[in-house]
Formats: structure tokens, C-alpha cells, sequence
């Protein structure tokens, strides 16, 4: 039944504008001779409506009057509703003075106009009300929220929970940190303070109903200062807080109230929404067959998702982990049927293999995101860092120039930078492999390298450990309480290394912005309070010192590289000396005579003398203890000059 109605719907509401019309030419003439009711039996009358009815009718259905929902009637409709009536009114003038002339009282046609307009536009907006009023009133809600902000992102959310009475939820009030909408209302809504009067307002009520459930911070554009400062401001009232997603997560899905979510590190992370220039990615990936290696891993699986919405002709999957490259073929397939997905098990080590796949699929663009990147593990297999990262790199580039790929992009890191482990060393010495490619007279490939630091939530990544260590009920463990690494979300890397993958000549390294360092300790406070815990009580934070081949602080440029600009405000390119092909040719050939006899020592020495800046573990150890003396040294300092203060709320933390 309720969809034959909504069929007809537009036939109802012509039937009720008739009405509307109708009323109004009796109610204006009716005004105009003085109350008396014999107007309405009058010929006049007839004529009035013979004429006014059917051009009103008429010019109502070609202003689309009939089409608008009637329950959320806005501004815009009150303004075309406007129009329309001027229209309807006019022509309706015109006509009755061809046929009347001045015998038809000129007095009606203003009043007529504005009896309608006003009936028109409050038949909608009674019904407006009684949805988001009085029928509220009728539905028995259980679960009070507050709205922090105060903005559209806010108003929308509370049309949205009036509207739909089966969520269970009243707004009780918003919290601004704006002074001057102290008292306001909006929308009916009292502004009942700021977040740091947060604590105060739980409290107040607390013990009224309905009870008061949660705080959803709707501030999609915020800062991760402000963030950090609402996030903060719930957790000092002991009320569970909630968000709202920003505009491009919201234009994925129907309802802003089915996206409201727990509060996550991205939010206090607050890094800007990435700007992409989609015509030159889509581009250079449309309709071309693309390699991605690590296809299974974080960043190569975030890779397959964001290419294949460009459109390529195909997407070879290369990884070795069955499992997890089973995984990431089957979820393409389902987001984009149309698309040729061909996984492929395999090793960058194995060059008859990547032969293979380069030329059966005629591939134009190679993503190389396949690499080892655990540092303490690579010091302990220098072998197979050597074999993977400098060997299959060297492997990958090859094939490409022998198939004269257009485009290759290597996924390097910040550990890059002045090595001190044989993680960073083996990627420095990939990067210097992809830019001697595009030294060589006779390559066609734009060989680039993109080099970025940490991801949040990445394999193997800080995150994750620390999500499992707090699952266990603790500790935390963190090596120094100084540590400090650059942070991005996968996905933002991912659109950087595809804008970036655009931008290249031959041979650049590109850097992107990584904002500033987070602590590593701050980055723990807030994995524990997130988690509802309290830092130092429910969990304990552990310092287990500094591992082989880590830094304290890492770097995102060498001596000797130059920072250039690009047209992109996150992406930079660091031009360095780099190698000619010839010398990293002889280099390769001795490496590989190096590791067919499996000499570690002479090995270790050859990839030093090609990175002379890289300082192995032994010799970076006095480093770091220097730097670890100092930090106590400014504590003890510090000690003297007054008790120092750690907050409970994540208000000073740096993520």
C-alpha cells in the first residue's frame, strides 16, 4: 500500500494545491466584498475559479511544485514556492483582464497571491513541524547525546535524529567552545556551554531523562588541536565520545547518523584532506595494464584499491603470501567486476618470473611496494634484506627497461636517510638503483621513488602492537620515551604515491609532507585512552630501550640533496648526486658475486662503500647513548626547577 501511495503522490499533492487554490480565491473575495457570502454564489466567483484554477494548476506543475517532500520543506523551497506563486498569480491577472477588464476587482489578485503563498508554503511547513515536533513527542526516547559544534555538520545531525525516531536518541543540548553562542538556541537546542564546562553539564544531567548516553563531536572540519581538546574534554567528564566523518567519507554513504564512530588516531592525527589532481593520475593509469608488487601487503593492497578505481585495462597482483593476496584479489573483484584482476605468487628475487609477467601482460606502469622492512629483523638477516630489497629492485628495473615500461614507482622510507640499520641502507641503496635507471641513455621508463615515513595501521606497525598489547591487558611496551616517528594514514600515502607517480621526469625522489613528529609514548597515551583505559593505572606503559638499527628521531633528507618544490603542497623532491648506470651496474655484478658465497662481512662492506653516510648499529649506538645522557641530563635539570606534570588527558599530547 505504501508504495502504490507513493506513486501517486504527485497526483495527491496536485489535488491539495487545487484545494489551497480554491480556498484562496473564495477567502480573497470573501475579504474584499466586506464578509459577505453571497459573493461566493456569484457569478464572479464561478468565473474566478473557471479561470484561475486550471492556469494556477498548470504553471504549479511546470514549477515542479508537485515533486518536493513536504516533510523537509527548507529555505530553497520557500523561495520557489515564491516564484511559482508570482507566475501563477500573474497569469492569472493577465487572463481575468482580457475577459473582465476592470469590472474584476484589481484588490483581489494581491490578496489571492498572498493568501496562496502563505497557505502553500504553511501546509508544508505544518507538516515539517509535526515531524520534527510533535511527533517526536509520541516516540519514546531512551539515550540523551550532546552535540559538540555547533556548525551544519551539527544541524544536520540533529534533522537527521528527529527524523528518524527509531534510533532512540534526543539531542539534550550543544557544546560550543564559541563564547558568544552562550544561551543561544539553535533550532529549539539550548547551547548549554563549552567543553571545558563539559564535566559540569554530564553532571547536571545525569540523573534526568532521558539519561545522557554519549557526546558525538560533529566537527568534520576541525583542526587536531581542536580534536585533541574535545576528545580530551570527554574524557575528563566520563562520557563516551563519538564522531562524525568529514565531507569525502561522507559523500560514501546515505545517513550522517549511520557514520557516527568511535573516536580513531586519524582524528587526532588531523591531517588535511589530500588535494589530487585525478585527470593526470587517471590519466596515466586508464586503460593501461598495471603491476603492483607487495601486492598483499598494507600499502600494495591500498595501492589495488585506489588504481583500480582509475580504470586500468588490468591489475597484476604479484606477492608471495598466498593467504593475504587471495584476499585482496577477491574484495577487487566485488568492488569492480568489470576490472581484469590476475593475481600472481611469485618473488621480485625470481627475474624469470617478473620476465614472464612483464611481457605477457604487456605491462606500462610497475607500483614496487614489495620489500622487508622490519629494521631489528634485518640486522639479524642481512642476507635476505640483500637478496629482497636491493636484488629484486634491481631485478624489477631491469625487466622494465627491457620492456620499456612508461612509468615505474618504488616505495622507499624515511629509514633511508643517513641509515643506521640494514632495512634503511638496503633502501637507500634501491633508491639509488631507480634513479641511475633513468640515467641511461637508451631507457624509455620514468623511474621515480616515492619516500615517506610511518603509516598508521600498517603490518607489523606500532599501532597494531600496541592494539594487541592492550588487548592483553598490557603492557605497552616502548623503547624510548624520546622515540619520535612521522605518521600518515595508508590512505593518504596511497593518493600522494599515485599524484606523485604523475609528477616525474626520470630519477627524482619524491618526499611527501609528514607533518610533524609524533612521540611515540604520546602516540601509546592515546591508543590507552581510546581504548577507555587510563594510562599508568589499567595499562602500564614499559621503556625497553632503544633496538639495534633504530633512531631516536628520524630524518627526511641526506646532506647534499636539495629540497625543490612541486605544484602539490604535500610533495617535494630531494635531487641528489645519485649514481651512473655504469657504476651501479659493476656495483650489482660484485654484490651478487658476494652473495653467492654468502661473505656477510664483505657484503656489509660493499653497501657501505656505496652509502658511505650509513653508520651500522655499532657504531650508532654511542650516538644514541649521547643523545639518551643528554635527555637525562635536561630532565635532572628540569627536576630542580619544579615537580614535573603529566596530564591525565590527552590535551598536551602531540597526536
Amino acid at each position: 500500500m505504501k508504495f502504490n501511495l507513493l506513486k501517486i503522490r504527485g497526483l495527491v499533492v496536485t489535488v491539495a494545491h487545487a484545494l489551497i487554490m480554491l480556498a484562496s480565491i473564495a477567502l480573497s473575495l470573501w475579504l474584499r466584498f466586506d464578509f459577505g457570502t453571497a459573493i461566493l454564489g456569484s457569478s464572479l466567483f464561478v468565473l474566478s475559479v473557471a479561470v484561475i484554477l486550471p492556469v494556477k494548476t498548470l504553471v504549479f506543475l511546470a514549477g515542479g511544485l508537485q515533486r518536493g517532500w513536504w516533510r523537509y520543506a527548507g529555505l530553497t523551497d520557500l523561495v520557489r514556492i515564491f516564484v511559482v506563486n508570482i507566475a501563477a498569480s500573474g497569469f492569472s491577472a493577465l487572463i481575468l483582464l482580457r475577459i473582465l477588464g476592470p469590472e474584476f476587482p484589481r484588490s483581489v489578485y494581491a490578496i489571492d497571491f498572498l493568501v496562496c503563498f502563505l497557505m502553500t508554503s504553511a501546509s508544508r511547513f505544518c507538516v515539517r513541524l509535526y515531524n520534527e515536533t510533535l511527533k517526536i513527542e509520541l516516540v519514546t526516547r531512551d539515550k540523551g547525546i550532546l552535540i559538540y559544534g555547533a556548525g551544519s555538520a551539527a544541524r544536520t545531525l540533529l534533522r537527521e535524529i528527529r527524523a528518524n525516531p527509531s534510533l532512540g536518541l534526543q539531542v539534550v543540548g550543544f557544546i560550543d567552545d564559541n563564547p558568544a553562542l552562550g544561551s543561544a538556541r539553535i533550532m529549539g537546542i539550548p547551547v548549554l556551554g563549552t567543553g571545558r564546562q563539559l564535566a559540569t553539564i554530564v553532571e547536571r544531567y545525569r540523573n534526568r531523562l532521558p539519561k545522557l548516553d554519549q557526546v558525538v563531536v560533529a566537527m568534520p572540519s576541525a583542526t587536531s588541536r581542536q580534536m585533541r581538546e574535545a576528545h580530551a574534554s570527554c574524557r575528563a567528564a566520563g562520557i563516551t565520545c563519538k564522531t562524525v566523518p568529514g565531507i569525502a567519507d561522507r559523500l560514501n554513504g546515505k545517513y550522517l547518523t549511520q557514520q557516527i564512530r568511535s573516536f580513531s588516531l586519524e582524528d587526532l592525527l588531523g591531517r588535511e584532506q589530500v588535494r589530487l589532481d585525478h585527470n593526470r593520475i587517471e590519466a596515466s593509469i586508464a586503460g593501461n595494464s598495471i603491476l603492483i608488487t607487495g601486492a598483499a601487503g598494507s600499502i600494495g593492497s591500498e595501492l589495488c584499491r585506489q588504481t583500480a578505481s582509475f580504470r586500468p585495462h588490468r591489475i597484476v597482483l604479484l606477492d608471495h603470501a598466498e593467504s593475504e593476496l587471495f584476499r585482496i584479489e577477491q574484495e577487487l573483484r566485488q568492488l569492480h567486476p568489470e576490472l581484469t584482476i590476475i593475481p600472481r605468487i611469485g618473488d621480485i628475487r625470481d627475474i624469470s618470473a617478473l620476465d614472464d609477467i612483464v611481457r605477457t601482460y604487456s605491462i606500462k606502469s610497475i607500483f614496487h611496494a614489495a620489500a622487508y622492512k622490519h629494521v631489528p629483523l634485518m640486522e639479524d638477516h642481512l642476507l635476505e634484506a640483500v637478496r629482497n630489497n636491493i636484488i629484486g629492485t634491481w631485478n624489477l628495473v631491469k625487466v622494465a627497461e627491457k620492456y620499456h615500461a612508461t612509468n615505474f614507482v618504488m616505495i622507499s622510507t624515511d629509514k633511508a636517510v643517513n641509515p643506521t640499520s640494514v632495512m634503511g641502507l638496503s633502501k637507500r641503496i634501491a633508491e639509488l638503483i631507480v634513479s641511475a635507471a633513468s640515467k641511461d641513455p637508451g631507457n624509455v621508463t620514468k623511474f621515480v621513488s616515492v619516500r615517506f615515513g610511518n603509516v598508521l595501521g600498517s603490518n607489523g606497525s606500532v599501532v597494531p602492537t600496541f592494539q594487541a598489547q592492550i588487548a592483553a591487558g598490557g603492557p605497552i611496551t616502548v623503547t624510548h620515551p624520546d622515540m619520535r616517528r612521522y605518521f600518515m594514514s595508508i590512505h593518504e600515502a596511497v593518493q600522494l604515491v599515485l599524484q606523485a607517480s604523475t609528477m616525474g621526469k626520470g630519477s627524482e625522489v619524491f618526499v611527501l609532507d609528514m607533518g610533524e613528529p609524533v612521540r611515540i609514548v604520546d602516540l601509546a597515551h592515546n591508543m590507552i585512552q581510546l581504548a577507555g583505559l587510563v594510562p599508568g593505572e589499567d595499562i602500564e606503559i614499559r621503556f625497553t630501550g632503544v633496538r639495534p638499527g633504530e633512531k631516536l628521531f628520524e630524518e627526511i633528507s641526506m646532506d647534499g640533496e636539495n629540497m625543490l618544490p612541486t605544484h602539490h603542497e604535500k610533495i617535494r623532491i630531494f635531487a641528489g648526486a645519485g649514481s651512473k648506470p655504469e657504476v651501479i651496474d659493476n656495483w650489482i655484478a660484485q654484490l651478487l658475486f658476494l652473495v653467492n658465497r654468502e661473505d656477510l662481512p664483505g657484503i656489509r662492506a660493499h653497501l657501505s662503500a656505496l652509502v658511505p653516510e650509513y653508520k651500522a648499529y655499532g657504531a650508532a649506538v654511542s650516538t644514541v647513548a649521547s643523545i639518551i645522557e643528554h635527555t637525562k641530563a635536561a630532565r635532572a635539570r628540569a627536576a630542580l626547577s619544579g615537580p614535573e606534570m603529566r596530564p591525565r588527558v590527552p590535551t598536551k599530547s602531540r597526536l
